[in-house]
C-alpha cells in the first residue's frame, strides 16, 4: 500500500474482502486494522447484512432443490 492511501476509505471491494474474511473467521491483522481506522461502520454493517441475507437464501435454495430432487 502507497504512503498517499493512508487517508483513502477502504474501496467496496476491500469491503467486501474484509466482510467475506471476518464471516469466515480468516481476517488479517492488518485489514482489520485498515478496516478499523480508515472504514464506516455503517458500510460494513449493510455489507455484512447483505452477505448473511444472500448466504441465508443461498443454503435455504439449495436445501430445497435437494428435497425436491429426493422426491420429498
Amino acid at each position: 500500500m502507497d504512503k498517499y492511501d493512508d487517508d483513502k476509505p477502504p474501496s467496496f471491494w476491500q469491503m467486501l474482502h474484509s466482510v467475506l474474511a471476518a464471516a469466515f473467521g480468516v481476517q488479517s491483522g492488518k485489514n482489520r486494522a485498515r478496516d478499523f481506522t480508515r472504514g464506516k461502520p455503517s458500510q460494513f454493517i449493510i455489507l455484512g447484512v447483505l452477505f448473511t441475507t444472500l448466504f441465508v437464501l443461498v443454503i435455504f435454495g439449495v436445501v430445497k432443490l435437494v428435497l425436491h430432487l429426493a422426491g420429498l
